[in-house]
């Protein structure tokens, strides 16, 4: 995975830069402060969370329908703004990604590992109530993250300490690197296949969460701020 992402934010900016070589008018140029703003009301009004718990849903619907079905079912999730959410460091910068460094919360910036590493990020509550009935259906609960080695015990001591039960957490192996999430993502869903698990869910708020198979159905989450690839 590459060090740095840029926000979705900068990615309009970006986007617009590029429409402007070809001449297109200055009303394509997104203003920062504008689309920072439309983030802030679109998460802080509620209707990110509404859109959020709309895909969860389904995907309860889907476990509720299937689990009984087969010998060993199980679902997969997504951490980072899936299960846990770190917007009160993105927001601290400005809704970017900075990785590496130091968080401050109140003045910026706030690096997302360091964040990650203090324990902090709070449950996003449809997906701890989707784990706990999954677990009361008798689906075994793995989480595949991204996040690095070094962050494993505090990513899942701040998990349990959310309420979440699960068999297995899978970050990045030590020293590991993947062009795209998926090359990392997709083998791990297939190993928990090899043990003799039916993955009926699998849900993440990235694209590359979820390609690669090895799971019935996929959900994806809405996630306004980045994308990784």
């Amino acid at each position: 995975m590459k060090a740095l992402r840029l926000p979705l934010v900068l990615c309009w900016l970006a986007t617009a830069a590029v429409a402007g070589c070809i001449h297109a008018p200055s009303s394509a140029v997104t203003n920062l402060f504008d689309a920072q703003r439309q983030i802030d009301q679109y998460i802080d009004s509620g209707r990110y969370l509404t859109d959020f718990a709309r895909v969860a849903d389904k995907a309860l619907a889907y476990l509720e329908q299937r689990a009984t079905s087969v010998a060993r079912p199980a679902m997969v999730l997504d951490i980072d703004e899936t299960s846990l959410s770190n917007w009160p460091a993105y927001k601290a910068n400005g809704w970017s990604r900075v990785l590496n460094g130091d968080c401050n919360l109140e003045l910026g910036p706030c690096s997302i590992r360091a964040w990650q590493a203090t324990g902090q990020s709070k449950a996003l509550a449809p997906t701890l109530a989707l784990v706990t009935r999954a677990r009361a259906l008798g689906v075994a609960v793995f989480f595949i993250s991204a996040r690095p080695h070094a962050l494993q015990a505090a990513t899942e001591k701040n998990l349990r300490d959310q309420g979440f039960a699960f068999e297995q957490v899978v970050v990045l192996p030590e020293g590991g690197s993947f062009a795209s999430a998926t090359d990392f993502k997709a083998p791990a869903r297939q190993r928990i296949a090899a043990q003799g698990f039916t993955i009926l869910v699998n849900m993440g708020d990235q694209e590359s969460d979820l390609r690669g198979g090895f799971a019935e159905r996929t959900f994806k989450l809405p996630n306004p701020v980045y994308y990784l690839p």
